[in-house]
């Protein structure tokens, strides 16, 4: 099965036609979301039971690790990663027992390099979520560099990581491949960035809204369209975000992908109904 969405639910007004909706309402158009409160902050277990009240059975969440757990921020005081692992897996519990997660997403910085420090990084992870669906992101290009790629391809799959297949700028030496190599049959996730190369490397506080600061024209739509379906021939259950949004594209975007794939999702939230 192919699904496709969307980072974060409250910023598409081209889906709704609001400045910022709610996750119901995002739930009415599509069937899966990406959500990185987590990596700033684990959200309460009484937030995660209220998102499930919102969304219908058949409704996914991509929930992004800890950033103290990817090599992005620091532990909290008083904390080990043991327990930090434990407050993400005790608080997400309602959505991992109602079968809602995805997969979580370990989204490594453009430092963290193909380095044996990080491979032990990596497994120390795994060791944190013995039983948790993985998606690794790597934003370096060292991991798929001819001496290491197979390597990585290799450690992903004996993980059962699902080593993400990402879109992003392309005429960077460090960026990753678009690669729709399968690490883990059972699932896969696709992220989508845009392919702004001038906004990618940007610092400061506006870094965000200009690194996804892009629109997919219709041939690099159906690039990414070949890609998924040679992704969906071996992984069983396939995830595509969109996270261009910097100017709104990404809910265009993903709608535009749907129907090139001639997906047509069941079983979603009611849209509002007309007086008449």
């Amino acid at each position: 099965m192919i699904r496709v969405g969307l980072t974060r639910f409250d910023e598409h007004e081209y889906l709704t036609g609001k400045k910022k909706s709610t996750l119901f309402e995002y739930a009415s158009y599509l069937p899966v979301v990406e959500l990185d409160t987590s990596y700033y902050f684990i959200p309460k277990k009484s937030v995660v039971e209220n998102w499930l009240t919102q969304v219908p059975e058949n409704f996914q969440f991509i929930m992004k690790l800890p950033s103290a757990l990817t090599s992005q921020g620091e532990l909290p005081e008083t904390m080990t990663e043991s327990e930090l692992a434990t407050e993400f897996l005790t608080n997400l519990a309602p959505m991992i027992t109602a079968g809602r997660l995805f997969c979580a997403l370990a989204q490594f910085p453009a430092s963290f390099k193909c380095t044996r420090e990080n491979v032990d990084h990596l497994r120390m992870i795994r060791r944190l979520f013995p039983e948790l669906p993985i998606a690794v992101e790597l934003r370096d290009h060292s991991w798929y560099e001819p001496r290491f790629l197979e390597k990585t391809r290799q450690f992903m799959e004996e993980q059962q990581f699902s080593l993400a297949v990402i879109d992003e700028p392309k005429k960077l030496a460090t960026t990753v491949p678009l690669d729709p190599y399968v690490t883990n049959q059972k699932f896969t996730l696709c992220r989508f960035h845009g392919r702004n190369d001038a906004g990618w490397m940007a610092k400061g506080p506006d870094a965000k809204s200009k690194r996804t600061l892009y629109r997919y024209s219709q041939s690099e739509l159906e690039e990414l369209r070949q890609t998924v379906k040679k992704v969906s021939e071996h992984s069983e259950n396939v995830v595509v975000i969109f996270n261009n949004n910097a100017g709104g594209d990404a809910a265009e975007n993903a709608t535009q992908l749907t129907t090139m794939l001639g997906l047509s999702y069941q079983g979603l939230n009611p849209g509002q109904l007309d007086l008449f």
